[in-house]
């Protein structure tokens, strides 16, 4: 996702994120907080009474789940699950909830086994069906309440990076997981020849990389002697590494911050690449790097339809394809001239007039 500052990029990450923890969290909230702690678009009173509405539409295990729910101030207004079974084109709806109904819950399709009114007794007005059926481990429900449970993580500069830090750090001490993650220092080209992890007990382990010096190998502290870049890569490490070896759904916030180019462009390759990423690992993040757009990197990382633009005030995304981008067109020049939307509007030289009128106000 492509937009100028404040546009609300990470605004839709939050979102996804959000709704991860309304499915996982859901009935532990109900019973602390009255009625749901969701936020509200700020720019329009009238959003104030409207719901708010989420779905995902997944495949797992070659079983497709379209799952949904809008959300008030006051409790969960709808709730609905349908699924396509191994392929099958023929729809069956697994629950389907709503608050204004005498019969709140509905099971249309029969499809659904086991007992229903213990599961609806114990969902709450402001709690989700399948948080509740996650809970109490309803089985068929299982591989869609786990589903959240791994993916959707965020990873972002000022988003848990400190638990993701001394999750790596643990993770390190694993051999096999240690030579993965000195190989990929190894071809970041970041000068670290290897690792050394120092267990600590219930402490996160104590990391040393290792540099080579003219006299041998150099292990350097990372708190006081490695480059803030240095420590970006090393921590988004371990997410990547575990994204990949599960499939899972990993959401990044400016991914380019503190990378070199060439190396989010090989992020984003990494991805693409069937046989680094058999199990289809999927990467949404947001970026400001013009080159992703273009043929700098001898490939362009991206292509047209995988680029979604931002529009400013209100987060509503749009493909690159809805925009009329040409196959053979550059999308770097076109995204900076502004044809697509979503860059900063400021004039030619702006900046420094108003620096430079304010300076002339403060020194007559």
């Amino acid at each position: 996702m492509f937009g100028a500052n404040a546009s609300g990029k990470t605004n839709v990450l939050a979102a996804m994120r959000w709704m991860r923890h309304a499915v996982l969290d859901s009935v532990a909230d109900c019973a602390r907080l009255k009625g749901v702690p969701r936020q509200r678009f700020a720019l329009d009173r009238e959003a104030a009474r409207e719901s708010s509405l989420f779905e995902v539409d997944v495949v797992i295990e070659s079983n497709r789940y379209v799952y949904g729910f809008e959300v008030s101030d006051v409790q969960v207004e709808t709730e609905w699950l349908h699924v396509y079974p191994q392929g099958s084109r023929r729809r069956q709806v697994w629950f389907d909830r709503d608050a204004e109904r005498v019969d709140e819950y509905r099971f249309p399709s029969d499809r659904l086994k086991g007992p229903k009114k213990p599961l609806i007794e114990y969902t709450r007005p402001n709690a989700l069906f399948l948080t509740a059926a996650g809970s109490l481990r309803v089985r068929q429900l299982q591989p869609l309440f786990a589903w959240f449970n791994d993916n959707l993580w965020l990873v972002g500069p000022d988003n848990n990076q400190h638990e993701r830090d001394a999750h790596t750090r643990r993770e390190l001490l694993k051999p096999d997981f240690r030579r993965r993650v000195e190989g990929m220092l190894s071809v970041a080209d970041l000068g670290v020849t290897g690792v050394d992890a120092e267990d600590r007990g219930d402490e996160p382990p104590e990391i040393s990389l290792v540099h080579q010096g003219q006299d041998g190998p150099v292990p350097f502290d990372i708190r006081r002697q490695e480059s803030y870049g240095t420590l970006a890569w090393l921590a988004f490490l371990g997410p990547m590494l575990n994204a990949l070896d599960t499939g899972a759904v990993l959401l990044v916030d400016e991914l380019d911050s503190s990378l070199h180019p060439v190396l989010v462009a090989e992020v984003i390759r990494l991805f693409e690449d069937v046989v680094a990423n058999p199990r289809g690992a999927q990467l949404v993040f947001t970026a400001r790097d013009v080159t992703l757009l273009s043929k700098a990197h001898l490939e362009r990382p991206l292509d047209r339809d995988q680029v979604w633009k931002r529009r400013t005030g209100e987060s509503e995304l749009y493909p690159l394809t809805d925009a009329g981008v040409r196959k053979d067109e550059s999308m770097e020049r076109g995204y900076l001239r502004g044809r697509y939307g979503g860059v900063p509007r400021i004039g030619l030289r702006d900046v420094a007039v108003e620096v430079g009128q304010h300076a002339s106000e403060a020194n007559p």
